[in-house]
């Protein structure tokens, strides 16, 4: 994974970073809107805390380089299909991102060709190992070993992000094969050919990013100088 600033075009660039807690980096937190500073005071967990600040600072700090404005100064819109600012954050007129975190890590992908998907998992022992399957592989998928679960999930997961419809939707509508999606079913189910990169964030994680039309050239960059620089 390299380090350092990259110009964007024509490519879909992953970051990956470590929390940061808010105490110790009083810098990062003026980043963030109203909305953002007020989910960050809400966790009670200094994990919870951490992992959201460094993703959304993240963020802010990637976008800022690609569409020429201050971190600060970006306005996300987050309206819900109920309507609710609560959904999905949009850059408006800027290029698509998505989110993710998962133990000590966060992620930030931005796709500049429209909406992306990414997900981060921490592989671990899953003592309902069978019923997580059940939920998550299609009728057409034999059920993965503990290992194999996790990329199935994020790779999955990251579709349904790039989607727009998250966990919402079903995970077995999609049935994947060794060249991507074989099937996608459902009222939800996107008409554009998906593309899908599995990712290398660190040992013991599985995480995944996908959208649709052409497929990109995906590279992945350390987040954390950007962080430091901004603390």
């Amino acid at each position: 994974m390299r380090a350092g600033r990259v110009t964007i075009r024509g490519v879909t660039v992953v970051w990956w970073a470590a929390p940061v807690v808010p105490e110790s980096a009083p810098a990062l937190v003026p980043l963030l809107d109203a909305h953002e500073r007020e989910r960050l005071a809400r966790f009670r967990r200094p994990a919870d805390a951490a992992r959201y600040l460094a993703a959304h600072a993240l963020v802010r700090l990637t976008l800022a380089e690609v569409v020429g404005r201050a971190p600060a100064a970006l306005v996300f819109d987050r309206t819900c299909r109920c309507g609710a600012q609560h959904g999905k954050p949009v850059l408006p007129g800027g290029p698509g991102f998505s989110l993710t975190h998962a133990g000590d890590l966060v992620g930030v992908a931005v796709h500049p060709a429209g909406p992306v998907g990414l997900d981060v998992e921490q592989v671990r022992e899953l003592t309902d190992l069978e019923a997580m399957t059940a939920h998550v592989c299609s009728p057409h998928e034999t059920a993965p070993d503990a290992q194999a679960f996790f990329t199935l999930w994020t790779r999955k997961e990251a579709l349904l992000k790039a989607a727009g419809t998250g966990l919402a939707a079903p995970m077995s509508a999609i049935t994947l094969g060794p060249s991507g999606v074989l099937d996608w079913v459902g009222e939800d189910a996107p008409t554009d050919p998906a593309w899908l990169r599995d990712l290398h964030p660190a040992p013991g994680y599985r995480a995944a990013v996908a959208g649709f039309g052409a497929e990109p050239v995906v590279t992945e960059r350390a987040g954390d100088d950007l962080l430091a620089q901004a603390r």
